[in-house]
This record gives C-alpha cells, sequence and structure tokens, in this order.
C-alpha cells in the first residue's frame, strides 16, 4: 500500500512586483493557512516518508510554513519538472518515487494536482465532489494506491481518503467575500 498527499501550495502574492510567476511569494493569509495544514498533518498523525516539490517561491514557502505547524523540518526534493505540471510529468514524477517511501509529500500547483487527483480516483462520491468543484489554494488531498510499487500506482488507481482545505479548519481561512 502507497499513500500519496497532495498538497497545493498557499495563497501567493499577486500584488508583489516580480519578474516572474515562479518568484512570486505567499501573501498573509496563506502564510497563516500553510502554518494551518501543518498542524492539521501533525494533529491527524500523517508522516511522510519521502517529499517531492515545486522550486517556485510560493511552494518552498508553503512548505516552510507547514513545517512551523507540523513541528518537524521537512526536507523536499525539489524537482524543476513539479512546477506547473501537467498530469502526464505528475504521473511520471509519482512512477519515480523511491519504493522504501511507504508515504510521499506531493507539493505544487493546479490545475495539475487537481486533475491528478481526479485522473488517480474514478469513484464517485462526497469528496471527489469537493475536489471536482475547487482545489483550492493549500488543499491537501490523500490517495491511497493499492500497490508495492509506485511505478504501478498510475495504472491501478487510488482511493480518495481525505480531502481537506484550509477554511474546513478555520474558516477565516475561506474565500475574500
Amino acid at each position: 500500500m502507497k499513500t500519496l498527499l497532495v498538497l497545493r501550495h498557499a495563497k501567493s502574492g499577486w500584488d508583489d512586483p516580480v519578474a516572474r510567476d515562479f518568484d512570486r511569494p505567499l501573501n498573509p493569509k496563506g502564510q497563516r493557512a500553510a502554518v494551518t495544514m501543518g498542524r492539521y498533518l501533525r494533529d491527524q498523525r500523517l508522516h511522510f516518508d519521502h517529499v517531492a516539490a515545486s522550486p517556485a517561491v510560493r511552494v518552498q514557502e508553503t512548505l516552510a510554513q507547514v513545517a512551523i505547524g507540523y513541528g518537524a523540518t521537512i526536507a523536499p526534493a525539489w524537482d524543476q519538472k513539479l512546477y506547473l505540471a501537467s498530469v502526464g510529468s505528475l504521473l511520471d514524477a509519482i512512477e519515480a518515487f523511491p519504493d522504501t517511501a511507504a508515504t510521499v509529500l506531493l507539493a505544487g500547483h493546479n490545475p495539475g494536482l487537481e486533475e491528478l487527483v481526479l485522473d488517480c480516483t474514478a469513484e464517485s462520491g462526497a469528496l471527489r465532489g469537493e475536489v471536482e468543484r475547487k482545489f483550492p489554494t493549500a488543499a491537501l488531498a490523500e490517495l491511497r494506491f493499492p500497490v508495492d510499487h509506485w511505478a504501478d500506482a498510475p495504472a491501478r488507481g487510488a482511493e480518495l481518503i481525505r480531502f481537506v482545505r484550509p477554511r474546513d479548519l478555520d474558516p477565516s481561512l475561506g474565500p475574500d467575500g
């Protein structure tokens, strides 16, 4: 059994004058949301053996804030191919995860992450319906694959175990109104 925790980066600052999209930092609400998701991971005892992440500034900052809430250092394998990755690129990355890792945290961007969760979970249900509506910033999905090797995961499909948004944990982290 392999478990994939899919984490979208937290809300970034569109007001920040950066030259490249890659360099956009988190805004204050995004920082709070990432700490909140880190606490959730800790409180739910969701541990991971490996972290793969886009090296974009907003993902780096998200994981730094998640680590604060989680109460432990997170040392990702930064992978440029995960920056704004398509579903195909994300599936390739999953197939290459080390088999020694039972649980992997994958941090990156939409629309790829949302499409990944939907492509890997064929069943219908309330959780999948929530993902179909929107996979917002700092949201976390947990997928469980019935495989022993990550290389087999994409072909087998997964069960969507949980889908949590920052606003589910703290209503003030919901959409601006």
